[in-house]
């Protein structure tokens, strides 16, 4: 299922990792069409988080594309686990920042993970009942 020429993943994880790293270390932002400094760097932090997810994905499945389909999963049940306990560490994650760390963070820090730790708790629910007992 893999292309013959792989797209590179380098070039979006490097931007991703940059613009994350002014999102949460740095903070250098304008105020944009919006006239909010902290908004854009709301934003600016987004894309980078969709940059790094996209390059995860070219890295792990060497192909272009977004949505991980469980076909081409090489062990569906086993990764689901996997992803089920990132996604409640994620879903920790949130409420760390968003209660001890929100005077650090960008304010819709803890939002931002909860609903991307809530994602990977349905996806991985999904694969372990569609491989498990909704099996045919």
């Amino acid at each position: 299922m893999a292309d013959a020429n792989p797209p590179d993943w380098r070039a979006p994880a490097g931007a991703g990792l940059l613009l994350l790293s002014n999102t949460v270390l740095f903070k250098i932002s304008a105020g944009g069409p919006w006239d909010s400094p902290s908004f854009t760097l709301g934003v600016v932090g987004i894309f980078g988080i969709i940059l790094l997810y996209i390059s995860w994905f070219r890295l792990t499945f060497q192909r272009r594309g977004l949505v991980p389909w469980t076909d081409m999963w090489t062990d569906p049940p086993g990764s689901a686990r996997k992803e089920l306990l990132v996604g409640i560490t994620v879903m920790g994650m949130a409420w760390l920042s968003g209660n001890h760390l929100q005077e650090y963070l960008p304010r819709p820090t803890g939002l931002v993970l909860s609903l991307i730790g809530m994602l990977m708790v349905v996806q991985a629910a999904y694969v372990i009942l569609s491989f498990g007992p909704l099996a045919e």
